[in-house]
């Protein structure tokens, strides 16, 4: 009897030990919510020169998990803001100028469709006009970025909960004789035309056209609207139980690129981190909201040579286009350290996807 009571014990000990070694298998981090914040045109060098102007502190920068990804398009080193979104927003490289579509034209999928599939609420917002390259590849399918008008057609009938950017003409002032904002709010809608409206819509879906094409550059009077749209569309999707994805962009940053123009640039890449700010201060309280902060390209070969004895920091500039250098990735929340390392700019879209728990199709 003893000696049974002494072998039972022993194989009690040896099978938690086996049980003990085996490796544990990792679950994956929950992540309810994506907000995917893209700095039009911003490369390291523009992160780094808007930190040394802000006294050495970006929101971004408290990031803890950090890639780098590589942008090139399908026939072009250097790639534009469609190919680019296009390729973040459905995995796929792209023709330079392509929106929603592979090299052949045909249209792809995006994040925002299979959002739609899994009950997941959607929303863009830009500091350009909606219709513009960033935000259309994740909406749009048209081989030419320059289809203003055949893009807020796409609107219509697209995936998309909330949107907040200019470009009211590509709506309401069309060669086809349409009135789409009228459309809009036929299809129960919330159209706003201001920020006011905007900041006083609490529920619903939104759709927020708030210049004639672009908001104004922030120097010259656009105020907090990338920060206060940021809130309003968190408000807003933040209603839906199963969750939601955002992109947010800081469009104008790729403008001062294309200036050369430092003070255009610095101004903008610190009003889109003020709008990072706001997903972040969401993402800590929420615990399951995963925050991606990038850049669709690096505009302008922009360099900083030297920091003066007063300050002051000598920029260089080696083109007034896009450039093919990689890009850094910020990620903060559930899921953050799968954006460490170097990859391509289509393999943030499948991270998101297995985030999210999404099955492409």
């Amino acid at each position: 009897m003893r000696r049974n009571i002494v072998h039972i014990i022993a194989v009690v000990i040896l099978a938690f030990v086996i049980v003990s070694c085996q490796p544990s298998v990792e679950k994956e981090p929950e992540v309810k919510n994506i907000i995917l914040l893209i700095g039009d045109g911003m490369g390291l060098a523009q992160v780094h020169a808007a930190y040394l102007a802000n006294n050495n502190s970006l929101t971004m920068t408290e990031f803890r998990h950090i890639g780098l990804q590589k942008t090139s398009s399908a026939n072009r080193f250097s790639t534009c803001s469609a190919s680019a979104s296009t390729a973040l927003a459905s995995g796929i490289k792209t023709n330079y100028g392509y929106l929603g579509v592979d090299t052949l034209g045909i249209p792809v999928k995006t994040i925002l469709d299979y959002a739609v599939e899994n009950g997941i609420a959607t929303g863009l917002v830009s500091t350009a006009a909606i219709t513009h390259a960033t935000p259309a590849g994740f909406i749009a399918n048209q081989i030419s970025r320059n289809m203003h008008e055949e893009i807020a057609l796409d609107f219509m009938g697209a995936p998309i909960d909330v949107f907040i950017g200019g470009g009211q003409y590509h709506f309401n002032r069309r060669k086809d004789g349409r009135d789409l904002i009228a459309e809009l709010a036929e299809k129960g809608y919330r159209v706003a035309l201001t920020m006011d409206e905007v900041m006083q819509t609490g529920s619903g879906r939104l759709a927020a056209l708030i210049d004639t094409i672009h908001p104004p550059k922030y120097s010259e009077g656009r105020g907090e609207m990338l920060p206060d749209a940021t809130t309003a569309a968190i408000n807003l999707l933040s209603q839906n139980q199963k969750g939601f994805f955002l992109m947010v962009e800081g469009a104008q940053i790729d403008w001062g690129g294309h200036d050369n123009d430092t003070d255009y640039i610095l101004k903008e890449t610190l009003d889109f981190d003020r709008a990072v700010a706001k997903a972040f201060e969401f993402a800590k309280k929420d615990g399951k909201t995963l925050l991606i902060v990038t850049g669709d390209h690096e505009t302008g070969g922009m360099s900083l040579v030297n920091l003066q004895s007063d300050g002051t920091t000598d920029y260089r500039y080696t083109t007034d286009n896009h450039t093919g250098i990689m890009v850094p990735v910020f990620a903060y929340g559930p899921g953050a350290e799968n954006f460490m390392g170097v990859y391509e700019n289509t393999d943030i879209f499948h991270k998101m996807m297995k985030l999210f728990g999404f099955s492409p199709n």
